[in-house]
């Protein structure tokens, strides 16, 4: 377990440097992290909120898309999530939790050239299905794997 929590010490710590980076280049400021789809964050059900993503067809096979997650969680206020995809053109990666209060997890813009890696942790009010929705080449690619929470986050 020490080894998986200092791995996403590592990732963290790697993203905010590469954020430092894009924006002391210029490439990124930090207004742009206030910018958000609030509608999308607010809607429920999957494919509403993938439709407001702007998404085309949704194809829930999973191919070139791989969520790593937990069997079970014993704590629904940190559920620990990696997300990558083989598909090219790779621009976007969502997290949605089927039962949560919001749909809408969390988005990660990916830029052109980069690794399409996401490792984070969200917040899981009971058990539900999780998924990992990618976005290349105007298409969503879900992969989904169920996630028992044994003790709230969102509301317990």
């Amino acid at each position: 377990m020490t080894d998986s929590v200092n791995l996403s010490r590592r990732d963290v710590l790697r993203a905010g440097a590469m954020m430092a980076l894009l924006v002391s280049a210029g490439i990124a400021t930090p207004a742009q992290a206030a910018e958000w789809n609030k509608t999308a964050f607010s809607i429920k059900g999957v494919n509403d909120v993938l439709k407001q993503l702007g998404g085309g067809a949704v194809d829930k096979g999973g191919s070139g898309v791989h969520l790593t997650a937990p069997d079970i969680a014993e704590n629904g206020a940190v559920v620990p999530l990696v997300v990558t995809s083989t598909l090219p053109g790779t621009d976007m990666i969502a997290i949605l939790v089927e039962k949560n209060p919001n749909t809408l997890a969390a988005t990660f813009g990916i830029p052109a050239s980069t690794e399409p890696f996401v490792s984070t942790r969200v917040k899981m009010g009971e058990t539900s299905v999780v998924y990992a929705a990618v976005r290349a080449g105007g298409k969503w690619v879900l992969a989904s794997k169920e996630v028992k929470v044994t003790l709230g986050g969102c509301g317990g």
